[in-house]
């Protein structure tokens, strides 16, 4: 029929942010990039933003063919002193996105608070936690969901029901008998930001853009982006 939408123009006509947009006043951010993060987090969270600690995590192979997922943020510490700022999440070394870091210890990571108009976008290296950090996270994990992780190998073709249920189960019971296991293969990531950039939605199509880059000299340069 003539007059039917076509995906294009449903997609056109979803609302795209909340009600309720924030101020972004580039001219008295701090002048760590982690610090401005940690506030927008923090506004997130106390407006009840909806998963504020969800991220999508790209990586990429030694040939460059690039992959991405959504995952949790886990932590995220400021810098002191001469002790770079990192942003925390957890994976095992052995699934897909662990052998690309392996090969490949870079990542970009994004944010999206659809409620307040917000993205944040970080690059940099990755590197490892402590061990005590990654046994201290596992085993913050939900049993069913450690057991989950020990049952079998992350991407790997699902094999039958009965199978998996049997897995689970063998899991479950070997969680009980050793509470305190954690796999040496489960690992603590940071990414040490090079490039973080904070976009900011308005009404009118009037966003804002602000690029934090580290500077080979220390310390950071900011400057304002096209949106």
């Amino acid at each position: 029929m003539a007059d039917e939408q076509t995906l294009r123009d449903r997609l056109r006509t979803l609302p795209v942010f909340g009600d309720d947009l924030p101020p972004f006043d580039t001219d008295a951010v701090p002048d760590d990039p982690i610090d401005l993060f940690l506030e927008w987090l923090t506004a997130a969270l106390d407006a009840e933003v909806s998963q504020p600690h969800t991220m999508v995590l790209a990586t990429s192979d030694p040939s460059g063919h690039p992959s991405a997922r959504t995952l949790l943020l886990k932590d995220v510490t400021p810098t002191v002193e001469d002790e770079p700022g990192a942003v925390w999440f957890a994976a095992m070394s052995d699934s897909p996105k662990g052998v690309e870091l392996e090969a490949n210890p870079r990542a970009a990571l994004m944010f999206y608070w659809r409620e307040q108009g917000r993205q944040v976008r970080i690059s940099g290296p990755v590197f490892h936690g402590d061990r005590e950090v990654s046994e201290r996270d596992f085993l913050a994990r939900h049993p069913a969901a450690r057991a989950t992780v020990l049952a079998g190998d992350q991407s790997a073709p699902m094999p039958p029901v009965d199978e998996v249920d049997r897995a689970v189960a063998s899991a479950k019971e070997f969680i009980s008998v050793n509470p305190n296991f954690v796999p040496e293969t489960w690992r603590s990531y940071f990414v040490q930001p090079l490039m973080v950039e904070f976009w900011q939605a308005a009404r009118h199509s009037e966003q804002k853009r602000l690029q934090y880059t580290s500077s080979p000299s220390g310390g950071w340069e900011r400057r304002m982006l096209w949106p």
